[in-house]
């Protein structure tokens, strides 16, 4: 692995959804997800995650260094003993307690931090019947907040076939619906901490991925439910240093994104104005637009 990262970083992504459901809600029929006083568009910071975990699963295939911790249908127990049979530890099931030596307990978490991405990435909570301690990763989202309040639809749809004997006797076709976003552009924050980085092995090959990952990840998780969704700008901030040259808030509010026509509702990225007001950022921070 290449060398752990040196530097403070924030970044802001922009991606948009058309005719789809970039998140929906398990309290509200699966319905796109809202702020109920703004009826702004949220998108949580664990859907992102699972998209990330997804491109990095696609794009190194659980090459060494590189499996994911969280992945579909996995028993977390199971991925615990990896560590403590690598280590040959037998863990304490009955009391769900880690090892009483305390070099013992740090050997299981860099097992796992050198061995899943997502754990080095977003850290994890392993106390699980097999205790794998936990972890807290140097990259945290918050919340992906849609620029203009979303409108949710509800689209009546009808499949041309029945599922049973029975049913066939009564009608030719099904009837259900899907919840949509008609169009709406998302703006989502993060930070990378560099200090945090040093205790999960969280490298700058790494890093390198992530950003691949924020680009890309859409284009590796097509569903007729999720419409057309895409990374549209992705702003990073670094730092000249660890502790970081300048508060993260102040950095995000350089970022500006304005619908153009406020007359009509956007349908496109290109009805809103993307701007950075470099006048905010101090020299010591680089900014790079990709």
């Amino acid at each position: 692995m290449s060398e752990t990262i040196k530097n403070r970083y924030e970044f802001v992504l922009l991606f948009d959804v058309e005719n789809g459901n970039p998140n929906g809600d398990p309290d509200a029929g699966n319905m796109p997800r809202i702020d109920a006083e703004t009826g702004l568009g949220l998108v949580t910071d664990v859907c992102l995650k699972r998209k990330v975990r997804n491109y990095v699963d696609v794009v190194k295939g659980q090459s060494e260094g590189f499996d994911i911790y969280v992945r579909e249908s996995a028993v977390l127990n199971l991925q615990h003993e990896k560590a403590y049979k690598e280590l040959g530890i037998e863990p304490n099931r009955k009391e769900k307690k880690l090892p009483k030596e305390a070099n013992k307990v740090q050997k299981l978490m860099d097992f796992m931090c050198k061995n899943f991405f997502d754990i080095r990435t977003f850290g994890a909570v392993m106390t699980t019947e097999v205790n794998c301690g936990q972890i807290r990763g140097p990259v945290q989202f918050g919340f992906a907040r849609s620029i203009d309040p979303i409108v949710q639809q509800e689209v009546t749809i009808t499949r041309m076939a029945v599922t049973s004997e029975k049913d066939a006797e009564k009608k030719d076709r099904e009837m259900g619906r899907k919840h949509i976003v008609p169009y709406a552009l998302y703006r989502a924050e993060g930070f990378v901490s560099a200090h945090l980085a040093t205790k999960t092995y969280f490298s700058e090959e790494d890093l390198s991925l992530l950003w691949d990952a924020l680009q890309n990840m859409f284009d590796h998780d097509r569903s007729a439910a999720r419409g057309k969704m895409a990374s549209r700008k992705l702003i990073i901030f670094k730092h000249k240093d660890a502790l970081g040259n300048a508060p993260a808030h102040k950095l995000f509010e350089a970022v500006n994104v304005e619908t153009k026509d406020a007359s009509k509702p956007p349908r496109a990225f290109s009805d809103y104005s993307v701007s950075v007001n470099r006048d905010l950022i101090p020299d010591s921070v680089t900014l790079t637009e990709l």
